[in-house]
């Protein structure tokens, strides 16, 4: 399995007050399955997508990510991790806005040290697979949103993630746009990545091959066949 959660808890402090946001959390992802989040706004399902993408510990319980306990990592061992296992997709692009799609593609694989001409024809790569192969010198401006969460996808992708954590990735998308995103989030999947999917869409839901419901804060239904519920 590349994801195995157990026991998960985690608490925060408004105060004096303890509000526990997770609590007691136990799932796994196998290598290659495609895993959609759903819950309420508060369920806790944005703090286990933080804790999933280490950038976020919890207060208790295990987590191990490619067979690694990353309770016992420190910061940079961490970080090292998460560039090296993990792809992000957020709802919002998160692109910087003064710099080419390329460019943008390129970015984390400056993180991990890739020479200039290396960096340059991986992120065209990754954008030709997204089909932005015309669109590479374009800024985010210039960018329709469908095309923005392609970049988006592509800069996930660039470094051969085993997992790709998407954050209600359909969001800020019409339901054309959004279907298309969910056509390459299969085709990915196809081909191998394991993905872990927030979202509050039932519809959006269903590219899944599974579904957990997340309800303050605790796992309360697990569905094998997504289509069938």
């Amino acid at each position: 399995m590349i994801i195995n959660v157990k026991n998960l808890y985690k608490n925060y402090h408004t105060g004096d007050i303890l509000v526990p946001a997770l609590k007691d959390i136990s799932f796994s992802v196998e290598k290659g399955e495609y895993l959609a989040i759903m819950g309420p706004s508060g369920s806790g399902k944005s703090t286990l997508m933080n804790i999933l993408g280490l950038l976020d510990r919890p207060t208790s319980g295990e987590y191990e990510l490619a067979g690694q306990n990353t309770l016992l990592l420190n910061d940079k061992q961490l970080a090292h991790l998460r560039n090296k296992q993990l792809g992000f997709v957020f709802q919002r692009f998160h692109l910087l806005p003064g710099d080419t799609a390329l460019h943008n593609v390129m970015l984390p694989l400056t993180y991990a040290g890739i020479p200039a001409k290396q960096r340059k024809e991986m992120a065209a790569e990754a954008l030709e697979k997204v089909g932005l192969s015309d669109r590479m010198d374009f800024k985010p401006h210039q960018l329709s949103g469908g095309q923005s969460q392609r970049v988006a996808i592509a800069r996930a992708i660039v470094t051969g993630p085993d997992v790709l954590l998407a954050d209600e990735p359909t969001g800020s998308l019409d339901s054309e746009n959004g279907e298309q995103i969910m056509e390459l989030f299969q085709m990915l999947n196809d081909e191998g990545v394991s993905i872990v999917m927030i979202t509050h869409e039932k519809r959006i839901a269903n590219h899944a091959g599974r579904l957990l419901y997340i309800h303050d804060g605790r796992i309360s239904q697990s569905e094998r066949s997504v289509e069938d519920a």
